[in-house]
């Protein structure tokens, strides 16, 4: 029994993070602090003073743990991931986790690329953003590769040039093939040159270029031509038309201020590089109590920053924070040089920050009440699942698992995690199953939750300890598993074994492949098609096989069936999908007499001896040690 007062008296006076837990071992808020004692301890005295956020807090809490660390920078770095991570009810969240697309030249390699990337590496090369808009990134690149022939492929050229094949790039005039050994470096770095130049937003010629073509082919009645470059030219423009220039000083910026509605506030930041805005988000989040200006942007700026790949110069804030200092030493061993944070009073920061501000009220004005109707919905709709099932707890987080073999081969399966009602990616999982060469969807089922919840067992003791975790630690308020009964009570055999306690339904189908019901304690519920509730089992249903179906195809896209059966003579990838149709497995196959290889369709009498003939040999050498 966890006796809070006799703990109180354990905790160091030494920098840390502490987790707040619930009568479920939820966890339900995490903080840091410069001191563990002092900190935890004020939660516990008088009320008196205290938020209301706090005095719902505390009297949830039932239990707590801290994890000490060196300083107070470890100890933001700390409690951001694991708010991140966990997502407790008290904290501040920031729900829109987005993750921006950067252009990067690569100075770092001999003749260099020009790719989208997420991520901001100190390896030499060059980097452009963050752009809001991924496809015009992607558009921007195409139409680069469209008008300078340089090369997309990720070979070596340090190594052996001269000595690979050109690919179909060469061919059709879109690559000069440097890998031939025969561009000259200079006259390709000048069209590296050109395309810096034109990221940087110092030379324009290219668009110029490109309106005079557009002019032109219009003018010779050539339309679809014209189409053509009025789409490069627009995809070029939305990555330059928003670069307004704000100030004369060429420093990178982020400026961040906030609009606040009743029960819900917007974060607005804008991208500012070399002085120029090129790009703004928007992040909405639930304000329920009201939390103090420079408490909000403290937290949005930790849990924005852990997960951004970039970190300028300068960032400009509206309000005051409290652990300012400590966040710009984080800030600058993230960049690799010093941040600075601005909280201006007036000239021309203080401007853009009204400027940012304005665009906040408009953006809570767009979209704040969709947000909370989002939110009163998702809500309604776990209450009415809540109902039907008779939980005793609303389930804020739902897994779903779904097994995919098309065709009988190669079987996958999928988790998906939706919180409060909305999918949550970072969760999701995917899976191969390792232990079955057949298709059997109990057994895969059976194989997918051992090792999910075997794994999440073992991160939970590992809690305190590390951080490397890879997001099995939380367990679902409710699992969905695609099936009935037998899914459902191989899914309870597994959690009984493991030790666990949380309820299972399956979600079954008509005949005609539609969500039909939920199966719960061997028994059928429906729900309206209609209500809240049907919709978000729908929803989850449909997204737990989508996920599992794209891992497939992905899978089967990477050459997933390589075997025994590559290199023999007449077995391309039709034919190795009917004998795995056929046979179901490569030992099968193996042992399959020539006329049984005859009768698979679409193999001839010559591709099958090919076939019977090369395992025979195998057999006679001893090498059967390759499976499919």
């Amino acid at each position: 029994m966890f006796n809070i007062q006799e703990e109180l008296k354990k905790l160091p006076d030494k920098p840390g993070v502490y987790i707040m837990k619930d009568k479920s071992d939820e966890i339900i808020y995490i903080g840091k602090a410069i001191s563990l004692r002092n900190r935890v301890r004020q939660y516990f005295q008088s009320a008196r003073n205290q938020g209301l956020k706090v005095r719902s807090m505390v009297s949830h809490i039932k239990e707590f743990e801290y994890i000490m660390v060196d300083n107070e920078v470890e100890a933001l770095v700390l409690e951001a991931n694991l708010i991140k991570k966990h997502r407790p009810k008290y904290n501040i969240l920031l729900r829109d986790d987005k993750q921006y697309p950067y252009i990067k030249v690569t100075l770092n390699e001999k003749y260099p690329r020009v790719i989208k990337t997420r991520q901001v590496k100190k390896d030499g090369g060059k980097y452009f953003g963050p752009y809001p808009s991924a496809t015009a990134v992607n558009e921007s690149i195409d139409v680069l590769h469209d008008i300078y022939p340089i090369r997309t492929c990720k070979l070596n050229l340090e190594k052996n040039l001269g000595n690979f094949r050109p690919c179909l790039n060469y061919y059709i005039g879109k690559c000069n093939a440097p890998c031939l050994g025969k561009v000259d470096e200079d006259e390709y770095m000048e069209m590296i040159k050109e395309i810096i130049q034109f990221l940087d937003g110092k030379n324009l010629s290219l668009m110029d270029s490109i309106e005079e073509k557009m002019i032109e082919a219009s003018s010779k009645m050539e339309f679809e031509k014209a189409s053509v470059y009025r789409d490069q030219l627009n995809s070029l423009k939305t990555l330059q038309e928003e670069q307004k220039i704000v100030t004369a000083n060429e420093i990178d910026q982020d400026i961040i201020a906030m609009a606040r509605g009743i029960e819900e506030v917007c974060v607005q930041v804008f991208f500012v590089r070399s002085g120029k805005i090129i790009g703004r988000e928007h992040f909405i989040m639930e304000d329920n109590f009201r939390e103090d200006r420079g408490e909000i942007l403290s937290s949005f700026i930790k849990q924005f920053y852990i997960g951004s790949a970039y970190v300028p110069k300068e960032i400009i804030i509206e309000n005051e924070i409290d652990d300012l200092a400590v966040v710009e030493k984080w800030l600058e061993s993230k960049r690799g040089n010093k941040v600075t944070i601005t909280v201006p009073k007036r000239g021309e920061k203080a401007k853009l920050i009204e400027m940012v501000k304005k665009n906040a009220l408009d953006m809570l004005n767009k979209y704040g009440d969709k947000f909370l109707k989002k939110h009163r919905m998702n809500l309604k709709a776990l209450e009415e699942i809540q109902d039907i099932l008779d939980l005793e707890d609303l389930p804020k987080r739902i897994e779903a698992y779904d097994i995919s073999n098309i065709s009988g081969v190669q079987s996958v399966a999928s988790m998906v995690v939706f919180e409060h009602g909305e999918p949550k990616k970072s969760d999701y999982r995917r899976f191969r199953i390792k232990t079955l060469d057949t298709p059997d969807d109990y057994g895969s089922m059976k194989e997918v939750l051992e090792r999910r919840f075997t794994r999440g067992l073992q991160e939970k003791k590992l809690l305190d300890k590390s951080l490397d975790l890879k997001g099995f630690s939380s367990f679902p308020d409710l699992i969905m598993v695609d099936g009935g009964k037998g899914q459902v009570n191989i899914a309870l055999e597994v959690l009984s074994d493991l030790g666990i306690d949380i309820p299972v339904c399956g979600l079954v189908k008509d005949d005609f492949h539609k969500t039909r019901g939920i199966i719960y304690r061997n028994k059928e519920y429906h729900l309206s098609e209609n209500s809240l509730g049907f919709r978000m089992i729908y929803r989850i249903q449909e997204e737990a096989h989508r996920f599992a179906i794209s891992y497939h195809r992905s899978l089967r896209s990477k050459d997933m069936f390589k075997s025994e059966l590559d290199g023999i003579k007449g077995i391309g990838e039709k034919r190795k999908m009917s004998l795995m149709q056929h046979f179901k497995s490569i030992e099968r196959i193996k042992n399959a007499s020539l006329e049984e290889l005859v009768a698979v369709k679409g193999m001839n009498r010559s591709t099958a001896e090919n076939l019977y003939n090369h395992f025979r040999r195998y057999k006679e050498e001893g090498n059967n040690e390759k499976t499919i």
